[in-house]
């Protein structure tokens, strides 16, 4: 069966942090099927912007529009539930937990991560928490594609990552039918890049958006 696939947007959004806010105004939209990329240095209010679509943070203003619906008061978990999934930067595995122990939650038949990340196969056993950086984002990543979520999030997905696998995995990105965002420090490799809807952010403000190919290099 067919499901549609969802818009995600922030409009006009606001987050605070105490006395200082991390966002100023911020809208953007981000259409699925397809990589939209929120791209910026650290500070620059680009994770922010995907934990208030994810909803971990709250909007002190604006909005988060999902297909057409306002969910700004809708929960994180309630979000996962509806078919969000969100990989953060850090804590995206269950470290005490093997990688099939973490695998297994998600998905009781995990064969296909497997081909997504063949490097996995022999880490089965091990801890997930004595994994390396590289490897540890395989495995969240992995997760994420089990989970066949309809809108997910990615907090640098190829950190720690040599270049072939990070091609391989802006590969696996660009092939979910689903609406995927990604926050990063630079553009993804080519030929990912090329299609993918691009938002630079500075100090918590949209600077640019447009094609990635509009992108004037800096």
């Amino acid at each position: 069966m067919t499901t549609s696939v969802p818009t995600i947007s922030l409009r006009h959004a606001r987050v605070r942090y105490g006395p200082l806010e991390a966002l100023h105004d911020v809208t953007l939209t981000a259409p699925g099927p397809g990589l939209t990329v929120l791209l910026g240095r650290n500070g620059s209010g680009r994770t922010t912007a995907l934990r208030a679509l994810a909803g971990t943070v709250p909007l002190s203003a604006g909005a988060v529009v999902w297909d057409g619906t306002d969910v700004s008061r809708v929960p994180a978990y309630e979000r996962a539930r509806r078919g969000l999934c969100l990989v953060p930067e850090r804590q995206a595995v269950f470290g005490s937990l093997t990688v099939h122990e973490n695998l297994e939650l998600t998905a009781p038949a995990y064969d296909s991560a497997l081909d997504a990340y063949p490097q996995l196969r022999p880490l089965l056993d091990r801890r997930a928490g004595t994994l390396s950086g590289g490897e540890q984002r395989m495995l969240a990543l992995s997760r994420a594609l089990l989970a066949r979520a309809r809108v997910v999030l990615v907090d640098e997905p190829a950190q720690g990552m040599s270049p072939t696998v990070a091609a391989r995995t802006y590969e696996l990105l660009g092939g979910l039918d689903a609406c995927v965002v990604v926050a990063e420090q630079r553009l993804p490799p080519a030929p990912h890049a090329r299609t993918a809807i691009v938002y630079e952010l500075r100090r918590g403000s949209v600077v640019f958006s447009g094609e990635a190919g509009e992108l004037t290099p800096r």
